[in-house]
């Protein structure tokens, strides 16, 4: 890879004032640990887990209602064991010291549904304690299962801190979920308590859900109660118990404390192909990962952060990050894109924002629409961006300096909701290159492997991490000898977790994500993600969205195909075929110039906006459409239907 552009640099001033600059002071001054720059810091705490993961307990205190004898028992994959002895609860360390912010704003939302509104740090205590009151009284117990189908609004998070705050289990899914991506996902942890919202509006839309959770209640005997959130008239069961009721109760409520590894939430594979896997994190884990997280994300409690996010993606999960940094978070429930894309960057410049983030495919959809949101908007307070989900191209990162703001710290992250964190993301004390995340992560030991677990360094590699996290999994639901969670991760280099990403590593830390491991394309040897192809092909004026796949047969040369969308009434002549091939030969190479290239309405995506690569290469491979993707796990199950048909009229099987 060649040495990408630096595009922004962070003052000395910033630099100095940031958390993790703050971090390394503290290191020098109370432990006598000096280090020249974040890559000698990096290396230190990969190679003292325990030292490290003490420093974070220590230096953002932490607390325990115990001693914990030790910080780690040993450094092994899986079942390592963290902190024990310590109790924890990660409610307890987000409420904790309010008093001196009571009356500040703990949670603004905007909401087609709901509209606009704020939270203080009381309000937000208050209505969490009526929950837990409610809980108790229709006993709710420690390790009992309540899940929720809640947009991302202060109503799922009001329901996950009175859930974990009595050691209950939470789970959650977002309300545009099809019933049997829900029940695939909820009937494998027998939930006691249902937390829903009888419809929500959604560009300008309403969308009434009472007979969708009508048939999801009905298929789960393990409910015991079901709370709804009401917007309309229609009852939804005949024991309902309705939350602006539940509000009503007022009384004081204790957080419970609970072992270091005690259940938090149960997250999901994305689902689009078997059945959901659901994974398993615990409170300290959790707790511990997002405070160290907060260092890199550069989070105090002076910003206002949101993150625009479905209920159902991993990153409502990260919103906890803010709020247990006590500084405001802003929860959007609106379609982005009504009535266009400024909408968003609207309510960023209304809400003074502190911090934005979003997916990747957000500020690309952006790009393409061709909006300019610094000509309408000042983003006076707005200090950084981040961006996940799938890799931001170096197009991308141009049109936010360029669009946006100029002087703004744009910090992409890559992890995954396998364990709540992030493998790769940004660092406050380094400078900013087109398309390239900035750093590894603190305590995160991840390398490039080759086929021979070999690390690699300026080469595209599969993506690993050598040494134990906390918050990694600590099992998989109903996964008895964690058999499914080693298959997942640690089968190809046994003791290592194997991601599922392609990553080439820089000599300096940087980093770039070509994609998933599994849908990477093999041309003769040479190895490319399939994000390369696509900065190619959607530079070009006339392609909105591509997906592409590469169909290795055995024993014969791959078959690459490549599906675009194009605007408008765009025809796909030969002339532009040719176009969109010389766009691939010149930028990469004639090696990756795809052996077909067909027309399609839309790409398939995942509720997130991944592409749904792997699942159209295993169709076209042969396998059964029944089994190949969950549709009702898709942004958009109908795209679907083009592939499932192409690949009855291909004569090639395997």
């Amino acid at each position: 890879m060649s040495l990408r552009k630096i595009i922004w640099k962070p003052s000395a001033k910033r630099k100095n004032s940031s958390s993790m600059k703050c971090f390394m002071d503290w290191l020098r001054d109370d432990r006598d640990l000096s280090f020249a720059d974040f890559n000698e810091l990096w290396e230190w705490s990969v190679n003292d887990l325990e030292g490290f993961w003490k420093s974070i307990w220590d230096y953002f205190g932490l607390r325990s209602s115990t001693t914990f004898s030790k910080v780690l028992d040993e450094e092994k994959m899986p079942g390592a064991s963290w902190f024990k002895g310590a109790n924890v609860n990660i409610v307890d360390e987000i409420f904790k010291d309010y008093q001196e912010i009571r009356d500040n704003t703990a949670i603004s939302f905007r909401s087609e549904t709901l509209g606009d509104g704020v939270l203080t740090w009381e309000e937000l205590i208050s209505k969490t304690n009526s929950l837990v009151i409610k809980f108790k009284e229709l006993g709710v117990q420690k390790g009992d299962r309540v899940v929720a189908i809640l947009p991302n609004t202060p109503h799922s998070l009001i329901s996950f801190c009175a859930t974990a705050s009595i050691g209950a289990i939470w789970s959650l899914c977002a309300p545009d979920m099809g019933e049997n991506a829900i029940l695939d996902r909820f009937k494998q942890i027998k939930p006691k308590v249902l937390i829903c919202q009888d419809s929500y509006v959604y560009a300008g839309k309403i969308i009434n859900k009472v007979n969708s959770l009508r048939n999801i209640i009905k298929q789960l005997p393990s409910l015991s109660d079901t709370i709804l959130v009401k917007i309309n008239d229609n009852p939804l069961t005949k024991k309902q118990l309705e939350w602006n009721n539940i509000m009503r109760l007022r009384g004081e409520t204790e957080i419970e404390m609970l072992p270091f590894d005690h259940p938090l939430w149960i997250v999901y594979s994305s689902g689009t192909t078997g059945n959901p896997k659901p994974i398993v994190h615990g409170h300290g884990g959790i707790l511990i990962e997002m405070t160290k997280q907060s260092l890199h994300m550069d989070i105090t409690k002076n910003d206002h952060f949101c993150w625009l996010t479905s209920s159902g993606w991993i990153m409502w999960n990260v919103q906890l990050l803010a709020l247990l940094r006590k500084c405001s978070i802003a929860m959007f429930d609106f379609a982005p894109n009504y009535p266009d894309f400024l909408e968003v960057w609207r309510k960023v410049d209304e809400e003074k924002l502190t911090y934005f983030g979003a997916g990747a495919a957000f500020f690309t959809a952006c790009m393409k629409s061709n909006i300019i949101p610094k000509n309408k908007f000042n983003f006076d307070k707005l200090r950084s961006l981040g961006a996940t989900g799938s890799p931001l191209s170096q197009e991308g990162f141009r049109w936010i300096y360029q669009k946006v703001k100029s002087d703004i710290w744009l910090a992409p992250l890559s992890g995954g909701t396998d364990f709540a964190g992030a493998f790769v993301i940004g660092n406050p004390l380094s400078d900013v290159r087109e398309g390239e995340m900035q750093s590894k992560s603190l305590g995160c030991s991840v390398y490039a492997f080759d086929d021979n677990g070999n690390s690699v360094v300026g080469e595209v590699g599969e993506l690993v991490c050598t040494k134990p996290l906390p918050s990694m999994p600590l099992y998989f639901w109903g996964d008895k000898q964690n058999k499914r969670l080693t298959e997942s991760y640690f089968e190809t280099f046994p003791g290592v977790w194997k991601h599922g990403d392609w990553i080439e590593f820089t000599d300096y830390g940087g980093s770039v994500i070509y994609g998933r491991s599994d849908a990477t394309i093999n041309r003769r040897g040479l190895r490319l993600g399939s994000s390369e192809i696509y900065r190619a092909v959607e530079a070009l004026s006339e392609v909105m969205d591509s997906v592409v796949v590469d169909l290795e047969y055995l024993n014969r040369e791959s078959n690459m195909i490549l599906f675009v969308v194009l605007y408008q009434e765009i025809a796909l002549s030969d002339s532009l075929k040719e176009k969109i091939s010389g766009a691939i030969k010149n930028s990469i190479s004639a090696r990756f110039v795809p052996d077909k290239i067909i027309k399609i309405n839309e790409v398939p995506r995942t509720l997130s906006g991944k592409k749904l690569e792997v699942p159209i290469k295993k169709l076209l491979l042969g396998s059964d459409p029944k089994t190949v993707v969950n549709r009702e796990s898709m942004a958009n199950p109908s795209s679907f239907e083009f592939f499932v048909t192409y690949a009855k009229n291909q004569t090639t099987k395997v």
